[in-house]
Protein backbone atom coordinates (compact mmCIF):
# COMPACT_ATOMS: atom_id res chain seq x y z
CA UNK A 1 0.00 0.00 0.00
CA UNK A 2 1.11 3.52 -0.66
CA UNK A 3 1.32 6.17 2.01
CA UNK A 4 -1.74 7.82 0.47
CA UNK A 5 -3.79 4.68 0.97
CA UNK A 6 -2.60 4.19 4.53
CA UNK A 7 -3.67 7.67 5.61
CA UNK A 8 -6.82 8.17 3.54
CA UNK A 9 -9.33 5.36 3.98
CA UNK A 10 -11.61 6.71 1.22
CA UNK A 11 -8.79 6.34 -1.31
CA UNK A 12 -8.00 2.88 0.07
CA UNK A 13 -11.55 1.69 -0.56
CA UNK A 14 -11.41 2.91 -4.16
CA UNK A 15 -8.36 0.71 -4.73
CA UNK A 16 -9.30 -2.27 -2.55
CA UNK A 17 -12.78 -2.84 -1.07
CA UNK A 18 -11.22 -4.43 2.03
CA UNK A 19 -7.69 -3.03 2.51
CA UNK A 20 -5.62 -4.40 5.38
CA UNK A 21 -2.44 -3.18 7.04
CA UNK A 22 -1.43 -6.61 8.38
CA UNK A 23 -2.03 -8.99 11.26
CA UNK A 24 -2.71 -7.09 14.47
CA UNK A 25 -2.66 -9.95 17.00
CA UNK A 26 -3.30 -13.63 17.54
CA UNK A 27 -5.58 -13.85 20.58
CA UNK A 28 -5.65 -17.05 22.65
CA UNK A 29 -8.17 -18.18 25.26
CA UNK A 30 -6.21 -20.17 27.83
CA UNK A 31 -6.77 -21.77 31.19
CA UNK A 32 -3.99 -19.84 32.94
CA UNK A 33 -2.79 -16.72 31.13
CA UNK A 34 -0.04 -15.96 33.66
CA UNK A 35 1.60 -19.34 33.11
CA UNK A 36 1.06 -19.22 29.34
CA UNK A 37 2.74 -15.80 29.24
CA UNK A 38 5.72 -17.27 31.06
CA UNK A 39 5.92 -20.13 28.54
CA UNK A 40 5.91 -17.88 25.47
CA UNK A 41 8.40 -15.54 27.14
CA UNK A 42 10.90 -18.23 28.07
CA UNK A 43 10.36 -20.84 25.32
CA UNK A 44 9.61 -18.55 22.36
CA UNK A 45 11.72 -15.56 23.41
CA UNK A 46 8.80 -13.13 23.32
CA UNK A 47 8.62 -9.95 25.39
CA UNK A 48 5.72 -9.17 27.72
CA UNK A 49 4.74 -5.56 26.93
CA UNK A 50 1.21 -5.00 28.27
CA UNK A 51 -1.27 -6.34 30.80
CA UNK A 52 -4.94 -6.02 31.71
CA UNK A 53 -6.33 -7.46 34.93
CA UNK A 54 -7.88 -6.69 38.32
CA UNK A 55 -5.04 -4.33 39.20
CA UNK A 56 -6.11 -1.93 36.45
CA UNK A 57 -9.87 -2.41 36.36
CA UNK A 58 -10.48 -5.70 34.54
CA UNK A 59 -12.33 -7.70 37.17
CA UNK A 60 -13.35 -10.61 34.92
CA UNK A 61 -10.30 -11.47 32.84
CA UNK A 62 -6.52 -11.27 32.86
CA UNK A 63 -4.73 -10.65 29.55
CA UNK A 64 -1.02 -10.60 28.76
CA UNK A 65 0.34 -9.10 25.54
CA UNK A 66 3.62 -10.47 24.18
CA UNK A 67 5.55 -9.27 21.15
CA UNK A 68 8.45 -10.27 18.97
CA UNK A 69 9.06 -7.79 16.19
CA UNK A 70 5.70 -7.28 14.48
CA UNK A 71 4.26 -10.52 15.89
CA UNK A 72 1.84 -10.04 18.78
CA UNK A 73 0.14 -12.69 20.96
CA UNK A 74 -2.60 -11.89 23.47
CA UNK A 75 -3.26 -14.52 26.15
CA UNK A 76 -6.54 -14.23 28.04
CA UNK A 77 -8.08 -16.26 30.85
CA UNK A 78 -11.12 -15.80 33.07
CA UNK A 79 -10.63 -14.82 36.71
CA UNK A 80 -14.28 -14.75 37.72
CA UNK A 81 -17.02 -15.05 35.13
CA UNK A 82 -19.31 -12.03 35.19
CA UNK A 83 -20.57 -11.44 31.65
CA UNK A 84 -21.41 -13.08 28.35
CA UNK A 85 -17.80 -12.57 27.23
CA UNK A 86 -16.45 -14.30 30.33
CA UNK A 87 -18.91 -17.13 29.81
CA UNK A 88 -17.76 -17.54 26.20
CA UNK A 89 -14.11 -17.71 27.26
CA UNK A 90 -14.82 -20.20 30.06
CA UNK A 91 -16.81 -22.47 27.77
CA UNK A 92 -14.27 -22.14 24.96
CA UNK A 93 -11.40 -23.37 27.13
CA UNK A 94 -13.54 -26.17 28.57
CA UNK A 95 -14.63 -27.38 25.13
CA UNK A 96 -11.53 -26.71 23.04
CA UNK A 97 -8.63 -26.45 25.45
CA UNK A 98 -6.16 -23.61 25.00
CA UNK A 99 -6.70 -22.22 21.53
CA UNK A 100 -6.97 -19.23 19.23
CA UNK A 101 -10.20 -17.27 19.50
CA UNK A 102 -9.30 -14.25 17.37
CA UNK A 103 -7.11 -13.53 14.37
CA UNK A 104 -7.19 -9.75 14.68
CA UNK A 105 -6.45 -7.74 11.54
CA UNK A 106 -5.30 -4.13 11.43
CA UNK A 107 -7.27 -2.11 8.89
CA UNK A 108 -7.15 1.57 7.83
CA UNK A 109 -10.91 2.00 8.43
CA UNK A 110 -12.69 -0.43 10.77
CA UNK A 111 -16.15 0.99 10.09
CA UNK A 112 -15.79 0.62 6.34
CA UNK A 113 -14.27 -2.86 6.66
CA UNK A 114 -17.08 -4.04 8.94
CA UNK A 115 -19.73 -2.56 6.63
CA UNK A 116 -18.23 -4.23 3.56
CA UNK A 117 -17.86 -7.60 5.31
CA UNK A 118 -21.39 -7.69 6.73
CA UNK A 119 -22.91 -6.45 3.48
CA UNK A 120 -21.22 -9.38 1.74
CA UNK A 121 -22.41 -12.07 4.13
CA UNK A 122 -20.25 -11.96 7.26
CA UNK A 123 -21.95 -12.33 10.63
CA UNK A 124 -21.19 -9.30 12.74
CA UNK A 125 -20.36 -9.99 16.39
CA UNK A 126 -19.48 -6.50 17.61
CA UNK A 127 -20.46 -3.29 15.81
CA UNK A 128 -17.73 -0.70 15.21
CA UNK A 129 -17.06 1.30 18.35
CA UNK A 130 -14.39 3.59 19.75
CA UNK A 131 -12.30 2.83 22.81
CA UNK A 132 -10.19 5.62 24.30
CA UNK A 133 -7.58 6.37 26.93
CA UNK A 134 -4.84 8.94 27.43
CA UNK A 135 -2.89 7.44 24.52
CA UNK A 136 -5.59 8.05 21.93
CA UNK A 137 -8.52 6.30 20.27
CA UNK A 138 -8.88 2.89 18.64
CA UNK A 139 -11.87 1.72 16.58
CA UNK A 140 -12.78 -1.97 16.93
CA UNK A 141 -15.32 -4.23 15.22
CA UNK A 142 -15.62 -8.02 15.11
CA UNK A 143 -16.91 -10.56 12.58
CA UNK A 144 -17.24 -14.34 12.80
CA UNK A 145 -15.37 -16.89 10.71
CA UNK A 146 -14.97 -20.72 10.86
CA UNK A 147 -15.84 -22.51 14.09
CA UNK A 148 -15.81 -20.07 17.00
CA UNK A 149 -12.91 -18.11 15.55
CA UNK A 150 -13.39 -14.41 14.92
CA UNK A 151 -11.65 -11.50 13.25
CA UNK A 152 -11.44 -8.27 15.19
CA UNK A 153 -10.88 -5.35 12.82
CA UNK A 154 -8.53 -2.87 14.49
CA UNK A 155 -8.07 0.75 13.43
CA UNK A 156 -5.39 2.44 15.52
CA UNK A 157 -4.44 5.72 13.82
CA UNK A 158 -2.18 7.78 16.06
CA UNK A 159 -2.69 5.49 19.06
CA UNK A 160 0.56 5.29 21.05
CA UNK A 161 -0.42 3.02 23.94
CA UNK A 162 1.22 -0.38 24.55
CA UNK A 163 -1.70 -2.32 22.96
CA UNK A 164 -5.31 -1.15 23.40
CA UNK A 165 -7.15 1.10 25.86
CA UNK A 166 -7.55 -0.83 29.11
CA UNK A 167 -4.03 -2.24 28.92
CA UNK A 168 -1.03 -0.86 30.77
CA UNK A 169 2.65 -1.21 29.92
CA UNK A 170 4.40 -3.77 32.07
CA UNK A 171 7.89 -5.14 32.61
CA UNK A 172 8.98 -8.36 30.86
CA UNK A 173 8.61 -11.64 32.74
CA UNK A 174 12.16 -12.49 31.71
CA UNK A 175 14.60 -10.39 29.73
CA UNK A 176 14.14 -11.37 26.07
CA UNK A 177 17.15 -12.66 24.16
CA UNK A 178 19.35 -10.07 22.45
CA UNK A 179 18.52 -11.66 19.11
CA UNK A 180 14.87 -12.09 18.17
CA UNK A 181 13.69 -15.63 17.62
CA UNK A 182 11.22 -14.41 14.96
CA UNK A 183 10.01 -11.14 13.46
CA UNK A 184 6.43 -11.46 12.21
CA UNK A 185 3.39 -13.65 11.67
CA UNK A 186 3.77 -15.23 8.23
CA UNK A 187 0.43 -17.05 7.98
CA UNK A 188 -2.30 -18.61 10.12
CA UNK A 189 -3.78 -21.99 9.19
CA UNK A 190 -7.38 -23.02 9.84
CA UNK A 191 -8.80 -26.56 9.93
CA UNK A 192 -12.44 -26.98 8.90
CA UNK A 193 -14.79 -29.92 8.62
CA UNK A 194 -14.94 -32.33 5.67
CA UNK A 195 -16.58 -30.65 2.68
CA UNK A 196 -16.39 -27.10 4.06
CA UNK A 197 -13.03 -25.86 2.73
CA UNK A 198 -14.48 -24.33 -0.43
CA UNK A 199 -17.25 -22.70 1.59
CA UNK A 200 -14.74 -20.86 3.77
CA UNK A 201 -12.45 -20.03 0.85
CA UNK A 202 -15.51 -18.48 -0.78
CA UNK A 203 -16.22 -16.60 2.45
CA UNK A 204 -12.83 -14.86 2.33
CA UNK A 205 -13.19 -14.21 -1.41
CA UNK A 206 -16.58 -12.57 -0.97
CA UNK A 207 -16.42 -11.02 2.50
CA UNK A 208 -12.85 -9.67 2.46
CA UNK A 209 -11.98 -9.60 -1.21
CA UNK A 210 -9.12 -12.04 -0.60
CA UNK A 211 -7.84 -13.98 -3.61
CA UNK A 212 -6.79 -17.61 -3.90
CA UNK A 213 -3.02 -17.90 -3.66
CA UNK A 214 -2.28 -21.64 -3.65
CA UNK A 215 -4.14 -24.95 -3.85
CA UNK A 216 -2.98 -28.35 -2.65
CA UNK A 217 -4.99 -31.47 -3.45
CA UNK A 218 -4.43 -35.10 -4.39
CA UNK A 219 -1.10 -36.89 -4.13
CA UNK A 220 0.78 -33.68 -3.27
CA UNK A 221 -0.80 -33.67 0.14
CA UNK A 222 -1.31 -37.35 0.96
CA UNK A 223 0.61 -40.27 2.43
CA UNK A 224 -0.10 -43.98 2.33
CA UNK A 225 -2.49 -43.58 5.24
CA UNK A 226 -3.95 -40.10 5.42
CA UNK A 227 -4.77 -37.12 3.22
CA UNK A 228 -6.07 -33.59 3.33
CA UNK A 229 -6.87 -30.75 0.98
CA UNK A 230 -5.77 -27.15 1.38
CA UNK A 231 -6.32 -23.79 -0.27
CA UNK A 232 -4.66 -20.50 0.64
CA UNK A 233 -6.42 -17.12 0.60
CA UNK A 234 -4.60 -13.81 0.97
CA UNK A 235 -5.13 -10.08 0.71
CA UNK A 236 -3.71 -8.33 -2.34
CA UNK A 237 -0.49 -7.31 -0.57
CA UNK A 238 0.11 -10.82 0.87
CA UNK A 239 0.41 -9.33 4.35
CA UNK A 240 -2.41 -11.57 5.61
CA UNK A 241 -2.40 -15.19 4.45
CA UNK A 242 -4.87 -17.85 5.62
CA UNK A 243 -4.46 -21.46 4.44
CA UNK A 244 -7.68 -23.44 4.97
CA UNK A 245 -7.45 -27.24 5.39
CA UNK A 246 -10.07 -29.97 5.33
CA UNK A 247 -9.65 -33.73 5.75
CA UNK A 248 -9.83 -36.07 2.78
CA UNK A 249 -10.98 -39.66 2.70
CA UNK A 250 -8.06 -42.01 3.40
CA UNK A 251 -7.21 -45.35 5.02
CA UNK A 252 -6.67 -43.88 8.46
CA UNK A 253 -7.39 -40.75 10.50
CA UNK A 254 -5.59 -37.67 9.16
CA UNK A 255 -3.97 -34.94 11.24
CA UNK A 256 -7.00 -32.76 10.38
CA UNK A 257 -9.41 -35.41 11.65
CA UNK A 258 -7.40 -35.69 14.86
CA UNK A 259 -7.45 -31.91 15.33
CA UNK A 260 -11.20 -31.64 14.71
CA UNK A 261 -11.87 -34.44 17.18
CA UNK A 262 -9.74 -33.06 20.00
CA UNK A 263 -10.48 -29.39 19.40
CA UNK A 264 -14.18 -30.09 19.09
CA UNK A 265 -14.66 -28.51 15.68
CA UNK A 266 -13.08 -26.07 13.28
CA UNK A 267 -10.34 -23.73 14.49
CA UNK A 268 -6.82 -22.42 14.05
CA UNK A 269 -4.38 -25.29 13.62
CA UNK A 270 -1.05 -23.50 13.51
CA UNK A 271 0.63 -20.13 13.31
CA UNK A 272 3.68 -19.68 11.09
CA UNK A 273 6.29 -17.27 12.42
CA UNK A 274 8.78 -15.62 10.07
CA UNK A 275 12.44 -15.63 11.08
CA UNK A 276 15.53 -14.39 9.27
CA UNK A 277 17.77 -16.99 10.94
CA UNK A 278 15.98 -20.28 11.42
CA UNK A 279 19.15 -22.00 12.66
CA UNK A 280 19.57 -19.58 15.57
CA UNK A 281 15.81 -19.71 16.22
CA UNK A 282 15.65 -23.49 16.42
CA UNK A 283 18.77 -23.73 18.56
CA UNK A 284 17.41 -21.16 21.02
CA UNK A 285 13.94 -22.68 21.19
CA UNK A 286 15.23 -26.24 21.57
CA UNK A 287 17.49 -25.07 24.39
CA UNK A 288 14.42 -23.52 26.04
CA UNK A 289 12.52 -26.81 25.87
CA UNK A 290 10.42 -26.47 22.71
CA UNK A 291 9.84 -29.86 21.03
CA UNK A 292 9.92 -30.01 17.22
CA UNK A 293 8.73 -32.71 14.86
CA UNK A 294 11.44 -35.17 13.88
CA UNK A 295 12.51 -35.81 10.28
CA UNK A 296 14.23 -39.07 9.21
CA UNK A 297 17.86 -38.83 8.10
CA UNK A 298 16.82 -40.30 4.73
CA UNK A 299 15.07 -37.01 3.90
CA UNK A 300 18.47 -35.29 3.80
CA UNK A 301 20.29 -37.97 1.77
CA UNK A 302 18.88 -36.68 -1.53
CA UNK A 303 17.92 -33.16 -0.44
CA UNK A 304 20.58 -31.41 -2.52
CA UNK A 305 19.44 -33.16 -5.68
CA UNK A 306 16.05 -31.45 -5.77
CA UNK A 307 16.28 -28.52 -3.37
CA UNK A 308 19.66 -27.21 -4.52
CA UNK A 309 21.99 -25.14 -2.38
CA UNK A 310 20.68 -23.04 0.50
CA UNK A 311 22.43 -20.67 2.87
CA UNK A 312 22.42 -23.44 5.51
CA UNK A 313 24.61 -26.51 4.92
CA UNK A 314 22.77 -29.83 4.58
CA UNK A 315 24.50 -31.22 7.65
CA UNK A 316 23.16 -28.36 9.78
CA UNK A 317 19.69 -28.90 8.34
CA UNK A 318 20.02 -32.61 9.17
CA UNK A 319 21.22 -31.88 12.71
CA UNK A 320 18.31 -29.53 13.46
CA UNK A 321 15.69 -31.41 11.35
CA UNK A 322 14.89 -28.31 9.27
CA UNK A 323 12.97 -28.85 6.02
CA UNK A 324 13.65 -27.17 2.66
CA UNK A 325 11.39 -26.43 -0.30
CA UNK A 326 12.14 -24.68 -3.58
CA UNK A 327 9.91 -23.26 -6.29
CA UNK A 328 10.30 -20.99 -9.31
CA UNK A 329 10.72 -17.92 -7.07
CA UNK A 330 13.31 -19.21 -4.61
CA UNK A 331 13.39 -21.43 -1.55
CA UNK A 332 12.24 -21.58 2.04
CA UNK A 333 13.38 -23.27 5.24
CA UNK A 334 10.77 -24.47 7.72
CA UNK A 335 10.23 -26.56 10.83
CA UNK A 336 7.18 -27.39 12.93
CA UNK A 337 6.78 -27.69 16.67
CA UNK A 338 4.83 -30.44 18.31
CA UNK A 339 1.50 -29.30 19.83
CA UNK A 340 2.16 -26.78 22.60
CA UNK A 341 -0.62 -28.01 24.88
CA UNK A 342 -1.79 -31.44 26.04
CA UNK A 343 -4.45 -31.76 23.34
CA UNK A 344 -2.95 -32.51 19.89
CA UNK A 345 -4.26 -29.26 18.46
CA UNK A 346 -2.39 -25.93 18.12
CA UNK A 347 1.26 -25.93 17.03
CA UNK A 348 3.70 -23.49 15.42
CA UNK A 349 5.84 -23.27 12.31
CA UNK A 350 9.10 -21.39 11.96
CA UNK A 351 9.76 -20.25 8.40
CA UNK A 352 12.64 -18.46 6.70
CA UNK A 353 11.88 -17.29 3.16
CA UNK A 354 14.35 -16.63 0.35
CA UNK A 355 12.14 -15.54 -2.54
CA UNK A 356 9.64 -18.37 -2.30
CA UNK A 357 6.13 -17.40 -1.26
CA UNK A 358 5.07 -21.05 -1.08
CA UNK A 359 4.08 -23.15 1.91
CA UNK A 360 6.45 -26.12 1.65
CA UNK A 361 4.60 -28.22 -0.92
CA UNK A 362 7.66 -30.42 -1.43
CA UNK A 363 7.71 -31.19 2.29
CA UNK A 364 4.09 -32.18 2.76
CA UNK A 365 4.66 -35.92 2.64
CA UNK A 366 7.69 -35.77 4.96
CA UNK A 367 5.79 -33.49 7.34
CA UNK A 368 2.64 -35.60 7.37
CA UNK A 369 4.62 -38.78 7.93
CA UNK A 370 6.27 -37.09 10.92
CA UNK A 371 2.85 -36.08 12.24
CA UNK A 372 1.53 -39.61 11.66
CA UNK A 373 4.38 -41.01 13.78
CA UNK A 374 3.27 -38.72 16.61
CA UNK A 375 -0.40 -39.65 16.06
CA UNK A 376 0.51 -43.32 16.29
CA UNK A 377 2.26 -42.71 19.64
CA UNK A 378 -0.95 -41.07 20.88
CA UNK A 379 -3.07 -43.93 19.50
CA UNK A 380 -4.95 -41.60 17.15
CA UNK A 381 -3.84 -42.72 13.70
Amino acid sequence: MTETIDHHPETAREVDPFPVKGMDAVVFAVGNAKQAAHYYSTAFGMKLVAYSGPENGSRETASYVLENGAARFVLTSVIKEASEWGGFLTRHVAEHGDGVIDLAIEVPDARAAFAYATEHGARGITEPHEVKDEHGTVVLATIATYGETRHTLVERYGYDGPYLPGFVATAPIVEPPARRTFQAIDHCVGNVELGRMNEWVGFYNKVMGFTNMKEFVGDDIATEYSALMSKVVADGTLKVKFPINEPAIAKKKSQIDEYLEFYGGAGVQHIALATNDIVATVRAMRAAGVAFLDTPDSYYDTLGEWAGETRVPVETLRELKILVDRDEDGYLLQIFTKPVQDRPTVFFEMIERHGSMGFGKGNFKALFQAIEREQEKRGNL
